[in-house]
């Protein structure tokens, strides 16, 4: 079947999906993979910052451990946006979410509900890419010079339980959203570090800590743009599960804690006492955030917000890595 000949879908609630679009079948498919968030992918970058300098730290094995490992997560969080998809479509949220009456959700990035894939295809996509991420994070253990048990056990793990997120046992429809979006942030950043330098120090730690707040921190806004979707198949968002005010509550305690976290950080000594000013402008991004969502009541706008705080933080956990590693 072309892509010129696809045929309309009719979604599970018994209304057809929209008329398929006529786009190439890489860019469909990238779109089912959600390649233009690109945003997990830069944890990897925390951590290759943290071994960068010294000058000769980084080896040629190491780099392509961290290039293998990269590659490997990409494939992984395809695999897991395209199961999410598929679940989406199928229990009909997707279509709710990025229906007509929903015009600031782009149908296009949800190719199933566009009709311009089926869903043995989006099944296809997704084991493909599971199998080559297993493989690609087989290959990243080897290259490891170091090899202590908890990053074996932690690659395993990140990718069952990825697979998991809303297919197979669906942890995202049993309440466990929130803590798996900050779970998956930590282990992007940990994992690598672990692989090249046996350890784990108390700087990276925070740091992989609040790397996860970032994809927590746009996906709780967008929780609460689709807690209609949510809430009619039982997807236990906090969002869905609270009142309106009771959402801008928790949103805002998770915001608060992102910021404490560093205060708490550089207080007791496990990061340097500079650490809460250079990841100031990013609290105060996160803080503008909020205000756009739960005061000017623009979630939308604030959920784009959340990308920008995330990007920014990560320039700055960078920034701070190199900036410790040569005044220490």
């Amino acid at each position: 079947m072309t892509d010129s000949t696809l045929t309309t879908t009719t979604a599970p609630t018994g209304r057809p999906a929209p008329t398929p679009r006529a786009d190439g079948r890489l860019k469909t498919y990238a779109r089912l993979g959600k390649l233009d968030v690109y945003d997990y992918y830069l944890g990897t970058f925390i951590a290759l910052s943290a071994v960068l300098l010294p000058a000769g730290t980084l080896t040629g094995r190491t780099a392509a451990l961290f290039g293998v490992f990269l590659v490997g997560q990409v494939f992984l969080l395809m695999a897991m946006t395209a199961f999410d998809d598929v679940t989406g479509f199928r229990d009909g949220s997707d279509l709710t979410n990025y229906g007509p009456d929903h015009p600031l959700r782009n149908v296009k990035r949800k190719p199933l509900v566009a009709g311009a894939l089926t869903v043995p295809e989006a099944l296809r996509f997704a084991w493909a890419s599971a199998v080559l991420a297993a493989l690609l994070f087989g290959v990243t253990a080897v290259l490891a010079p170091h090899r202590p048990a908890w990053t074996a056990i932690g690659l395993l793990v990140l990718w069952v339980v990825t697979l998991q997120y809303s297919y197979g046992v669906k942890l995202s429809y049993h309440g466990f959203q929130e803590i798996y979006l900050v779970a998956l942030g930590f282990a992007l950043v940990i994992l690598p570090y672990g692989m090249v330098t046996g350890q784990a120090t108390g700087f990276l730690l925070i740091q992989a800590v609040l790397f996860g707040f970032g994809p927590l921190m746009f996906g709780v806004y967008s929780n609460t743009n689709d807690v209609e979707g949510d809430r009619s198949v039982g997807r236990p968002t906090v969002a869905a599960l609270v009142s309106e005010r009771g959402n801008a509550r928790f949103i805002g305690l998770l915001s608060l804690t992102e910021f404490l976290t560093i205060v708490a950080a550089s207080a007791v000594g496990i990061a340097p006492w500079w650490f809460v000013p250079l990841m100031l402008p990013a609290s105060l991004l996160r803080l503008r955030q909020y205000l756009l969502g739960f005061r000017s009541g623009d979630i939308m706008r604030a959920r784009r917000t959340g990308f920008a705080v995330h990007r920014l933080g990560v320039v700055l956990m960078i920034a701070g890595n190199l900036l410790a590693a040569v005044t220490r």
